[in-house]
């Protein structure tokens, strides 16, 4: 293939805002009446989703040390509207505990994230474990508004709070032979139920090439929407890498390791003919089993609304085209 975040950012529907039960079941009720025809598996799907979007989904609450004020890194605001908190936290892609996108909502509930540490290791002057409570004192909290593209075609735009991974590769500063960056995500048996599928091989792995890690868009992130990040979108600190699609960012972070030789990331080893290493947003370059030249927001509108053309690097390309330069992109896709 092609591989592959309210208008202020803080104010949420009201109770008056979200559509009434009689008016969404009418049109489920339709939905189904459409079922039987060529889109209808399409439909009941977008129906699902839609009534998912209804329900008034917990917040896992304001965390103390989140002290977040504007990003001054150039291209991580946007006047873009924002996707609502609902449909951020409900609609999401975190297989760990389940494929279906409600279930992680559902599924995470007994997930742990307190305590919580994350080790960096491997070509580094030192080895580090921080606990959580250390990683939120590196640096100083930004509210980030960033793009989030997925290979599925479906897009959102999320307010996220934390700050350049680099403040924390800086920390333990990489050796001279490190060129490339792992990320190792939490596996438990116990309270994630899919780890004990094979649809990839656990625990999950990403990577980045180390100019990529420390481009200072790349973030780590403890929160979104003024708010701890909640179990489905990775608690409790997780990567967002605007640019690429979203599988890239990983959740739920437990190790970082610095490397010489590329790492074999879960999506490369399970399917290298649709999942590159790079998994840059490239509208020229599609999935096997379908375009990546046109993408569908989230929230906007329902299953008939007019698919935006997708951006190359997400929109982000005036700020990380430059790492790319001379390299051919359908190659390293």
């Amino acid at each position: 293939m092609l591989i592959r975040s309210d208008e202020s950012g803080w104010n949420h529907k009201a109770g008056s805002e979200i559509t009434p039960q009689r008016v969404y079941q009418d049109r489920r009720a339709w939905m189904r009446g459409v079922a039987s025809g060529a889109a209808g598996a399409a439909l009941a799907l977008w129906a699902g989703r839609d009534a998912r979007a209804q329900m008034q989904t917990p917040r896992p609450g304001k965390l103390a040390a989140l002290a977040a004020v504007p990003s001054k890194v150039p291209g991580a605001m946007t006047m873009e509207r924002l996707t609502t908190y609902q449909d951020a936290s409900t609609y999401n892609n975190f297989y760990e505990f389940g494929t279906d996108k409600s279930d992680p909502l559902k599924y995470s509930t007994r997930f742990q994230t307190t305590p919580w540490s994350l080790s960096v290791e491997g070509l580094v002057k030192q080895t580090r474990t921080f606990a959580i409570e250390d990683l939120l004192k590196l640096g100083a909290q930004e509210e980030r508004i960033y793009r989030l593209r997925c290979v599925e075609g479906w897009s959102m735009v999320i307010p996220w709070i934390g700050y350049s991974l680099s403040e924390l590769l800086r920390r333990v500063e990489p050796l001279g032979s490190a060129r490339f960056v792992e990320f190792v995500t939490a596996v438990d048996s116990k309270t994630m139920p899919n780890v004990d599928s094979t649809v990839l091989e656990w625990p999950y792995v990403e990577g980045l090439r180390l100019d990529e890690a420390m481009h200072p868009l790349t973030l780590l992130s403890f929160g979104m929407y003024g708010e701890i990040l909640p179990k489905q979108n990775g608690a409790p600190v997780r990567l967002v890498v605007p640019w690429k699609y979203g599988f890239k960012s990983s959740k739920s972070l437990v190790k970082i390791r610095l490397t010489e030789e590329q790492p074999r990331t879960s999506w490369v080893k399970s399917a290298p003919r649709e999942y590159g290493f790079f998994s840059n947003v490239n509208p020229n370059v599609d999935h096997p089993r379908w375009s990546q030249a046109t993408e569908r927001r989230i929230g906007e509108d329902g299953l008939f609304a007019k698919k935006r053309k997708t951006l190359m690097f997400n929109g982000y390309e005036s700020q990380v085209a430059s790492m790319y330069a001379g390299m051919d992109l359908r190659k390293f896709y």
